[in-house]
C-alpha cells in the first residue's frame, strides 16, 4: 500500500468481526514502530500484546468502553520516562509525548497496510489497566488499541479539514506566502 493512501484510508474502527487475525501480523506493525525519532536515541516506548479474553474485557471496562471487548487483541502503549528526563529534564516530559505520537502513528499506519482496523483509545481508568498487565507505577500508559478487522466494509471517508486552514506562512495567522525578493545583481 502507499504511503499517501494508507493516511488518507486510516480510520477509527469500533465494530470488529468476529475473525481473529495472525497475531505476527501485529509484531510487524509494532516493529514499525521502532523506527520513529527518539530523543537522543533513548527509545522509551514498550508494547503489550495482550490475547487474554478475560484480561481485554477488564481493560474494556477500564476504558469504559465495551467495543474494545470485541477485539481479539489488545495493544497497550507505554512509555519509560527514566532516561529521557534524566537526558533532558522538564524538556523530557514533551519529547516523551511527542515521540510516543510519532512511534504509534507508525504504528497506525502499519496497522491499516495490513489490512487490520484499530482505534486509538486514550480515556481510560490508568491505575486499573496498570495493575491487570502488571505494568509499574513510573511507567506511563499512553494508550490502548484494540485490533482486529472490521465488521463493515468501510464507507467513503468524508473530506477532512481544507488544508488553507491548518496551514500559515511565516508566522501565525498569516495566510499567503509572500513572493520571493527580488535580487539585485
Amino acid at each position: 500500500m502507499e504511503l499517501d493512501k494508507a493516511i488518507k484510508s486510516r480510520s477509527s474502527v469500533r465494530k470488529f468481526n468476529s475473525r481473529k487475525p495472525d497475531w505476527r501480523n501485529i509484531l510487524d506493525c509494532i516493529d514499525a514502530a521502532r523506527y520513529a525519532p527518539m530523543a537522543g536515541g533513548n527509545y522509551s516506548l514498550k508494547f503489550i500484546l495482550v490475547d487474554d479474553p478475560e484480561k481485554i474485557r477488564n481493560i474494556a471496562e477500564a476504558c469504559q468502553q465495551p467495543f474494545v471487548a470485541q477485539a481479539h487483541y489488545v495493544v497497550a502503549a507505554c512509555s519509560n520516562p527514566g532516561r529521557t528526563i534524566n537526558a533532558y529534564g522538564k524538556s523530557g516530559e514533551n519529547y516523551l509525548r511527542q515521540q510516543a505520537g510519532a512511534a504509534i502513528q507508525n504504528f497506525l499506519l502499519k496497522i491499516e497496510e495490513a489490512g487490520l482496523s484499530t482505534c486509538w483509545v486514550g480515556y481510560f481508568v490508568e491505575n486499573q489497566i496498570k495493575k491487570e498487565l502488571k505494568i509499574p507505577e513510573e511507567i506511563n500508559l499512553e494508550a490502548i488499541f484494540p485490533i482486529g478487522f472490521e465488521y463493515e466494509k468501510k464507507r467513503t471517508k468524508k473530506a477532512r479539514i481544507d488544508l488553507d486552514r491548518i496551514l500559515y506562512f511565516n508566522s501565525y495567522g498569516q495566510t499567503r506566502m509572500n513572493p520571493p525578493k527580488k535580487m539585485d545583481v
